[in-house]
């Protein structure tokens, strides 16, 4: 019977330890798939913010150009 019991201990310690082992395994194999997605991640998202702050950028130049064209059109209009 203390046979039976040791064994199955064993058993039970060896199976954790090659759960563990396979755990181990797997996340250093996904450490590297991990930083490369994170690394597309940022260059992403850099590229979204410079997007949009050349899409800000544009606005303001456009709203000023209005502004200006507005401007000289009311400048006209009163001289004639």
């Amino acid at each position: 019977m203390a046979d039976k019991t040791a064994s199955a201990d064993r058993f039970a310690r060896d199976t954790r330890g090659s759960i563990a082992a396979a755990t181990a395994i797997g996340i250093n194999a996904l450490k590297p798939i991990m930083h490369f997605q994170i690394s597309v991640l940022r260059m992403w998202a850099d590229s979204i913010e410079r997007f949009a702050s050349s899409y800000d950028k544009r606005l303001e130049e456009t709203a000023t150009s209005v502004d200006g064209q507005a401007d000289e059109r009311s400048g006209k209009e009163r001289a004639a």
